[in-house]
Parts: structure tokens; C-alpha cells; sequence
């Protein structure tokens, strides 16, 4: 079965209408275009060779409306998925009367496999738009003779609406691989049944398949500690550090935490200003590397990972610490 065939299945059997990639209509767009080019070459030029149906550059014909569609539907795309992920991890995350309250307004309690089930549908939900994307604008390139589409997907990262970048997902397939460990669950994996975390090299990454055609991995390695992210932290930009790392980029101590940092603070990474107030702890994915570290270290190396986290514990007293003698001795005018 064609990709086209089986995206256009999988979002007519969703339990709820999402927003998505119009894969048809932009197809329809682009064999348009190829034919519109061809005539064009055909009538201005009665030598033209088999290949002349591609064009150089901007097209007149399909730039006006296929870019801008494409941009709108990606954008609807993780507004909504962004939107569900959050939501979900709350629900799973919260505690207390704040839990019993959300449990009321959304329509009573889920059980364990609903939320493996919801945490694998949205996974797989951004990944199968994320293919859609790559394909249309591959084929837009191969259309065209140009590298346009490789250009807008660069855009579209700078713009943050790459769902692959989105911190989200990293967090949602953490709370899929935590809730499946911790009950045993067996739910049906038809689509990625080899979600996992590896440490090859000490380099660890979340990896996912999804139809046998696309593979995600995302590093988890901080890229100013140069170690694996403890305590992770996603800016606004969508880059993911260690909150220890993001407070010392930032120039802010824990205590104060990142909503106090400077409008005009730079992603260590993108150098985009204004990063740091907006950040968001990534619990779930905090909590798989732990436990994965916890297993990795303590059957192979038990020094290593006490040592690891004793290194952590002083760094944090450390730093609270100087916080609190700074203020003191600012209270007493010393």
C-alpha cells in the first residue's frame, strides 16, 4: 500500500478529527504544475529534451499557495499536538485535589491502558504527519528540479514547527516506555514496537520506528555538559539541556530558577533570545533516564552511578547555598 493511501486510512480511523496534511490536494497541486510546466516548454520550445517538465527556481505556477498551505496545516498539526501532549502528561502527572479535578473535567478517571493507549496514538499521530511532510516536499523537488522543499524544512525547524523537534514527543514516548515498564503492559505495538533508550558509547538516545520506513533518534546528551541530560529542561526553542546547565546559560541561580532570566538570554544552541523563562521540565523523560541509568550503572559500574548522583546532590546544595549568603549579606548591607 501506497504512503498516501495508508496516511489517508490511518486519519479517517482516528476516534476524533485531527488536523493533518492534505497529501491529496497537495499532489493534485503539484501534477498541475508539472502539467502547466510541461505545455509551457512544449509550445516555447519544440526541441526540448524528456526531462523538460522541471523547472529551475521559484515555480509561478505553485509557490503562491503550496508553501503557505503547508506551512497552515504544519503549524495546525503541532499547535495540536502540543496542546493533547501536555495535556495528557498533566492528567498522568498531577497529584492530590488537582488530579481528582482534572479526572472530573475530563469526563471521569482513565484507566492505565487508556493512557498507554492515548500516549501511543498521539506518538504515533506526530510521526505519521512528520513522514507526510517529508514526502510532499521531496516530491516537490524532485517536481521542480530544486532543493526548495529541504529549504522549507528548514524553515520550518527555525519556526518551530517541526514536530520531530518538538520536546513533546521526546516526552510523550518517555511516558509510554515508563507507564508500559511499570505495569507490564502489553499493548498492542503494530506501529513501534521498538521504542527504547540505548547507551551505545555512552551516548544515549531515544529511538523510534514507525511503518518500517522512518526511524527517529533523538540524543539525549546535554550539549554544554557534554554528559546525559539530568533534570531536563526544554527551552521555548525546543532545545533540551540539564536545568543545571540551562541555569548557569542563563545566569540565574536554582533557587531563582529560569523565570527569572533575562528577556535577552540566549539559547546556548540557537542563540534565539528570550528562551529561558518559558521552560518546561521534562518529568517523564527525567524519570526513564534515571531509571535506565540506575539499571545501566548499578549492574555494570555502581561506583560510577552513586558517584554521578553525588555530584549532583553538591552541586545543588552548592549553588543554593551561595544564593542564600548572597541575599543575606544584600539584607545586611554587607
Amino acid at each position: 500500500m501506497k504512503f498516501a493511501k495508508k496516511y489517508e486510512t490511518y486519519m479517517k480511523g482516528m476516534e476524533e478529527e485531527l488536523p493533518g496534511v492534505g497529501l491529496k490536494r497537495l499532489k493534485k497541486m503539484l501534477k498541475k504544475c508539472r502539467a502547466e510546466l510541461g505545455s509551457h516548454q512544449q509550445s516555447s520550445s519544440s526541441s526540448s529534451d524528456a526531462g523538460g517538465v522541471r523547472c529551475l527556481g521559484h515555480c509561478s505556477v505553485c509557490d503562491g499557495s503550496f508553501f503557505p498551505s503547508l506551512l497552515n496545516e504544519m503549524s495546525a498539526v503541532i499547535g495540536c499536538f502540543n496542546k493533547k501532549a501536555k495535556k495528557l502528561l498533566e492528567l498522568h502527572l498531577a497529584s492530590g485535589f488537582k488530579k481528582y479535578a482534572m479526572w472530573f473535567t475530563n469526563k471521569g478517571h482513565k484507566s492505565h491502558g487508556q493512557l498507554i493507549q492515548q500516549g501511543k496514538d498521539l506518538v504515533t499521530y506526530a510521526i505519521i504527519n512528520a513522514v507526510a511532510m517529508r514526502k510532499i516536499l521531496k516530491k516537490y523537488d524532485k517536481i521542480h528540479y530544486s532543493k526548495q522543499g529541504q529549504e522549507f524544512k528548514a524553515q520550518a525547524q527555525s519556526l518551530h514547527i517541526e514536530i520531530l523537534q518538538s520536546p513533546w514527543l521526546c516526552e510523550l514516548m518517555a511516558f509510554y516506555m515508563n507507564l508500559r515498564r511499570s505495569k507490564n503492559n502489553e499493548v498492542a505495538m503494530e506501529l513501534f514496537g521498538d521504542c527504547s533508550l540505548t547507551f551505545d558509547d555512552d551516548q544515549p538516545t531515544l529511538s523510534c520506528n514507525l511503518f518500517d520506513s522512518m526511524r527517529v533518534d533523538i540524543s539525549l546528551m546535554c550539549s554544554i555538559c557534554l554528559d546525559t541530560m539530568f533534570d531536563p529542561v526544554s527551552l521555548s526553542c525546543g532545545h533540551i539541556f540539564c536545568y543545571l546547565c540551562c541555569c548557569s546559560a542563563a545566569s540565574v541561580t536554582i533557587v531563582d530558577g529560569l523565570k527569572s532570566a533575562d528577556q535577552k538570554s540566549k539559547c546556548p544552541l540557537c542563540r534565539q533570545v528570550g528562551v529561558f523563562p518559558n521552560a518546561a521540565h521534562l518529568d517523564e523523560l527525567n524519570m526513564l533516564i534515571s531509571y535506565s541509568l540506575s539499571v545501566l550503572y548499578i549492574n555494570s559500574c555502581p561506583e560510577f552511578w552513586e558517584k554521578r548522583m553525588q555530584m549532583e546532590r553538591v552541586e545543588r546544595v552548592r549553588l543554593a547555598k551561595e544564593h542564600w549568603e548572597s541575599q543575606c549579606r544584600a539584607f545586611l548591607g554587607i
